[in-house]
């Protein structure tokens, strides 16, 4: 199998986000099943399991390209030459290489060349629609197998293609059971979509403290919105990795889940779940789906009183209920079984 992941953020911990974590939860889960995996990412990937990392060499334009006053920026076109080099390998030698491709990336050329691949692919849409994707998806026809990661998001590219909905999934062993604690919780991209200053203040109505971790992917909004609201009351721990992740979480009372769009999936508040934490988020995309009565309460969007009083609600949920629904609907191996399906339906012979 390959598995094409982001190249412009690379595969190992701390993760940049949702859609690295899940790369490498497949491709460890896949590759432990017994598959042959290979996965294309960005440089410096590691995901702590014997997979073959798929290594694409540096782009250098020339001078002369390099004049032109139209010519995208140099990370722009590093990221085309390694998806151009990968998609025009998987035309000459893929039928030989692989059973499926599965297209985990954001970029277009492996949807718009998936015709010419000789072998199934599978690409999971992430994201609530997008011009690039879309073109991609109007060119190539029925070239790809369509995935989303929630019913929201199967709804959203219905006007674009078919998808059928495969859940994102977590590991119950990583995500092990926490002891919860006082204090409230919020993880992930700090940037505006993701709107952490929302969770402080909800968290500070509803008299609790809140700790913030995760990757700061826009300093201009974290000096303007973050930085004046830390205090006594308010701490960001930083970038955590994956144990010092779970350990927080899972010694949280709540955790917070507050995105200003249409949340794919909500892959922080299934992390959360299965620590057995209970989840106060805003009523948006996939976190419907996500987050139940019996794990947690959404509140509409940017309304911090409804939030807080959310968090108060949540934080009287039984933490053992709220894994046990964390590790049936949102488990690593209920996940793995579905794409597992998928990839043998599109086979005329068993996967290697």
């Amino acid at each position: 199998m390959c598995l094409i992941a982001s190249s412009r953020f690379p595969i190992r911990e701390p993760f940049a986000g949702g859609l690295e974590a899940h790369t490498s939860t497949l491709a460890t889960e896949l590759q432990r099943r017994g598959h042959h995996v290979s996965v294309f990412a960005a440089p410096g990937s590691h995901l702590g399991c014997p997979v073959e990392i798929l290594d694409v060499p540096p782009f250098r334009a020339s001078r002369a390209a390099r004049a032109d006053v139209a010519a995208p920026p140099e990370v722009w076109m590093q990221e085309h030459h390694a998806y151009l080099t990968l998609m025009m390998r998987l035309m000459g030698s893929g039928r030989q290489e692989f059973d499926v491709v599965l297209n985990n990336s954001l970029h277009h050329l492996p949807v718009a060349m998936a015709p010419v691949v000789p072998v199934p692919m599978v690409t999971i849409l992430h994201t609530p629609p997008v011009p690039w994707l879309e073109s991609a998806i109007e060119i190539a026809g029925a070239g790809s197998t369509f995935v989303t990661v929630s019913a929201a998001m199967g709804r959203a590219w219905a006007h674009a293609t078919t998808t059928r909905t495969i859940l994102n999934g977590v590991d119950p062993d990583r995500w092990s059971e926490g002891p919860g604690g006082l204090d409230a919780v919020w993880s992930g991209r700090i940037a505006p979509e993701k709107a952490p200053h929302e969770a402080i203040d909800a968290a500070r109505a509803s008299g609790r403290a809140i700790v913030l971790a995760g990757p700061i992917m826009d300093e201009d909004y974290f000096e303007t919105e973050i930085r004046h609201r830390l205090g006594a009351d308010a701490r960001y721990a930083g970038h955590l990795g994956q144990r010092d992740l779970c350990q927080l979480v899972g010694s949280s009372q709540v955790a917070l889940v507050t995105p200003t769009w249409d949340e794919p999936f909500g892959l922080v508040a299934a992390e959360a779940m299965s620590c057995g934490t209970p989840v106060a988020g805003y009523a948006r995309g996939g976190l419907v789906e996500v987050v139940t009565a019996d794990s947690g309460r959404l509140a509409a969007a940017h309304d911090i009183g409804a939030l807080a009083g959310a968090i108060d609600d949540a934080a009287r949920l039984d933490r053992r209920a709220v894994r046990a629904h964390a590790t049936a609907a949102h488990g690593l191996a209920r996940m793995v079984d579905e794409y597992e399906t998928l990839f043998a339906s599109l086979l005329l012979e068993p996967a290697a």
